[in-house]
Parts: C-alpha cells; structure tokens; sequence
C-alpha cells in the first residue's frame, strides 16, 4: 500500500492546514485571509511522509516517513528540532500523540511494531512495545487517552490498555475485521450524538463499507453497530466524526472514497443514511480533516490535490 497524502487542520484553528507529500515534504498553509498562502514548508525526510500530527497547542509537529524517521518539528519556524529513528529499523507507517501527555507518541511501523516514544528523549519508552499481526497503519486513542487502537494491514484491529503514569503498552483485545484486508483508518469518538451516547470506532477497511463500531467495555472491545457503502478496495482512504455538526442535527460521519467523492453519512438514520456527496475530485480522496468549528472541510487525493469545501451558511 503507497504512501498518499494526508490533510490535517491544526487543534482549535480556523484556518490553518499542513498537508504531507510523497516527496517527504510537509506544507504549513494559512487559509485566510484570501488568496491561500503557504507560509512554509518543512523538509528533511528523505522518502515520502506516510503521517502527522499536531500537538494540542499547535506548536510541534510530528512526522512518520518511508525512511524509517520520525520527526519533530516547530511550527512556527519550520526547524526540525529532532529526529528519531524506528528503533526496528524500519518503515514508520502512522503516529498519533497521546492525548493527554503531548510529550509522548505512539508509532507504528513495517515490522509489525508499536512503539510509544518520548519525543523530549527522543527514547522509546520502557513497557511501551507490541507487536501486532502485519503493518501497523491505522492509531487512534480515546479521549482520555486510557485506551489504544492499533490497525493493520491482515484486517485486524487491536485494543491496548495505555498507562498514563509510565506509558506501558498492555494488549487487551484484538478484532478481526475481516482477514486479509487493511485496516487504513481508525477514528475514535466518546459520543457520536446526543442520542447516540455510546463510545464510538469509525474503521476503513477496504470492504467498500465504512464501518462504525460500539465500544462496550473499558478494555475497547468492539461491536459492529452499521456499515455504509463506499467505494474503497485497495487505497488507504479515511474517514472522520463530525461531532458539532452531530450535535446539531443528527450523527453526521464524512469518509474520502475511491470513486473521486467525499461522502456523509448520518449514522442514526435506520434509511436512506447518505446526506451528501462533495464532487470535484479527479482521483481517489484518501483524507478528510475538518477545522475546529467545521466550517471547512478539506480533503486530499491521490493525485495529491487538496480541496477546501465551506459550508454554506443558512
């Protein structure tokens, strides 16, 4: 599965966007006032940017490439303050942050491999390993940052237990999706709605289905709650909740698509639960990212073209 480009609006900012690139490059972009400016971009990586991530303030960056690195960046210069090597060895894959403890990140890689990593040290941290069943290519934490998703690319996904004090690893579940096909994107919410209550998992899987799961104990044990269709068989496409719009009306998902759509869902609907289909792209859309109050939407394709859609004020 190659590396796509990814989109990601910065925590709690309107109009920021950085957006990666098969050439390891990752572009800092201001959205207003208009026209779109880049106002910089952050090089180093020597083969393609496969993730990032923003830190809850906005200031640090981190980067997971094919050339086995991790990255971490300032923002607000584009410095490069330090650069961590797989400790496998391998290709890094994915990397989130822990929600609560920003200096930590979990990594996946090539070789099967979670690692929880100190950003400060640049060290991976003691009891904060696993190995998981193929390619790790999908992260997602709870809210409260107690419970790990991991994906890979054997259709499985697995549950771990996160201690906040150490950040110990421990395995606590493990899904099968379905055997043989990647899991590209996991997507984890504590409410979808104000009636759907519920801890939530938003899964890809190239199934051509988006599949939402329930979340039914404190170990992140899943089960199937509805699936939707979409085009997705081969590319790393994801998906988002969209929890104002969900609060507001309904329980609104979006998800890229290989049929060049961006799609909604409302997830409560028992029919007719597709709601709109954004059409402008001429590839696959591989990613979907809102902004802090979703009044921009945008999404990347593998062409490596980025859209910003606004919402039409009523």
């Amino acid at each position: 599965m190659r590396t796509v480009p990814r989109v990601r609006f910065a925590n709690d900012d309107r109009h920021r966007l950085a957006c990666c690139s098969l050439d390891g490059s990752i572009s800092l972009c201001q959205l207003v006032p208009a026209p779109p400016t880049v106002l910089r971009v952050l090089r180093g990586h020597t083969r393609g940017v496969s993730d990032f991530a923003w830190s809850l303030s906005n200031d640090i960056l981190v980067s997971t490439s094919l050339d086995a690195t991790m990255r971490i960046w300032a923002s607000d210069d584009g410095r490069c303050i330090r650069e961590i090597p797989d400790p496998d060895g391998a290709e890094l894959l994915c990397c989130t942050f822990q929600p609560v403890n920003n200096n930590l990140t979990v990594v996946g890689n090539a070789k099967q491999n979670l690692h929880v990593v100190n950003i400060s040290t640049g060290k991976k941290v003691k009891g904060g390993s696993s190995k998981l069943t193929g390619r790790v290519l999908a992260l997602s934490f709870d809210a409260p940052g107690r419970l790990l998703w991991a994906g890979d690319d054997r259709g499985s996904v697995f549950s771990f237990l996160f201690d906040m004090a150490t950040g110990k690893l421990t395995k606590a579940k493990r899904l099968v999706v379905h055997e043989g096909s990647p899991v590209t994107s996991i997507s984890a919410r504590s409410w979808v709605s104000r009636e759907a209550r519920d801890p939530s998992l938003l899964i890809n899987a190239c199934l051509n289905k988006l599949l939402l799961y329930r979340v039914v104990d404190n170990e992140g044990t899943l089960q199937l709650k509805r699936s939707f269709p979409i085009e997705q068989s081969s590319h790393p496409v994801r998906s988002i909740f969209c929890p104002l719009m969900s609060f507001r009306q309904g329980a609104c998902v979006v998800t890229g698509s290989e049929d060049m759509c961006v799609h909604f869902f409302d997830v409560e609907r028992a029919a007719k639960a597709a709601v709109n289909k954004l059409q402008g792209h001429s590839a696959p859309v591989l990613d979907v990212s809102f902004n802090c109050d979703e009044s921009l939407l945008a999404s990347s394709d593998a062409s490596g073209m980025v859209i910003v859609w606004r919402r039409e004020q009523k």
